[in-house]
């Protein structure tokens, strides 16, 4: 099979399990602290087992320096995965995805703002397209509570993971497998403070939704993805990444019932559009390896594109 087409199965599967994560979260019927944490703790595991296996662990490449910013970068990502799921709760799956699906624009706003990366008339405009969708997207009315709460969930998760993503890729020269691993250790000991664990009792289903966070969505997921990131062009990235939300959107309309109305489907293609036009912009050529972050319930496209 070619490193392409391998590729773009990888990514595609991990983009679909992506979509799914919403439903796990709430089928779990934990809080979402309690949820991340245990995300973190069975994710850790199987980051560790894979990395093991793999002999990653021999030669890492850290240094302090790297491991602070890697650790930094997990501050950053367990508090997104927080704020995204509470998004969840607050309004609906796939409301809270289409907003959080604005993280390249953070990325590249971020950027501008810390890094001093340079922010053209091009790309300047095409956050404004991404801006005007997100207005449609979020069709809040007077009194409508729960949307604009969700809203303001999602928008923080998005600033979040956009946070992680600039701070992760200062980490160069370290397996991103690694980087993963740090960042949900990290999460352990910082969760555990927030984390009711006297509400975790018994041996129900919501155990296994959760042990599938950690061992699917955190082990699997992210092997699937960095290994498809090697693979494929950034513009086929920035593509393929947008199956995470129309699968979460077809997943929560059909286990929920919840889906987009008229208003504010016509945000959608304008999110999407001005999304790959914005990462289109960056750097062409295959993806080097390199540091990720580790991702959000799925990655940005820019979070692998700027590396």
């Amino acid at each position: 099979m070619r490193n392409e087409t391998k590729g773009t199965i990888e990514l595609t599967l991990a983009m679909v399990l992506s979509g799914t994560i919403g439903i796990f979260v709430v089928e779990s019927g934990a809080s979402p602290f309690n949820v991340v944490f245990f995300r973190c703790l069975f994710g850790a595991l199987a980051l560790a087992g894979y990395s093991l296996a793999r002999g990653y662990l021999t030669g890492h490449g850290f240094t302090p320096r790297k491991l602070g910013l890697a650790a930094l970068g997990g501050v950053f990502t367990v508090f997104n995965w927080v704020f995204l799921f509470e998004a969840y709760e607050a309004t609906s799956i796939s409301f809270a995805t289409v907003v959080y699906h604005t993280q390249p624009f953070h990325v590249v706003l971020l950027g501008a703002v810390l890094l001093r990366e340079r922010l053209t008339a091009a790309r300047l405009g095409w956050l404004v397209v991404a801006f005007a969708g997100l207005v449609l997207v979020s069709g809040i009315r007077p009194g409508d509570t729960g949307s604009l709460t969700g809203l303001g969930l999602a928008l923080t998760a998005a600033v979040l993971y956009a946070a992680a993503t600039v701070v992760t890729k200062r980490v160069t020269g370290v397996r991103p497998h690694l980087v993963a691993l740090v960042q949900v250790l990290v999460g352990i000991p910082l969760l555990l403070p927030f984390a009711d664990l006297s509400a975790m009792g018994g041996a129900g289903a919501g155990w296994a939704w959760l042990a599938g966070l950690g061992l699917i969505h955190t082990g699997l997921m992210y092997v699937l993805m960095y290994s498809s990131y090697q693979k494929l062009a950034t513009a086929r990235i920035a593509v393929l990444a947008f199956t995470y939300p129309a699968v979460a959107m077809v997943a929560d309309w059909a286990v929920y019932g919840h889906h987009v109305g008229l208003v504010q489907t016509l945000g959608v293609p304008l999110i999407v559009l001005a999304s790959l036009r914005v990462n289109r912009a960056g750097t062409p050529g295959p993806v080097v390896r390199a540091a990720a972050p580790a991702p959000a319930p799925a990655p940005a496209p820019a979070a692998a594109l700027r590396r």
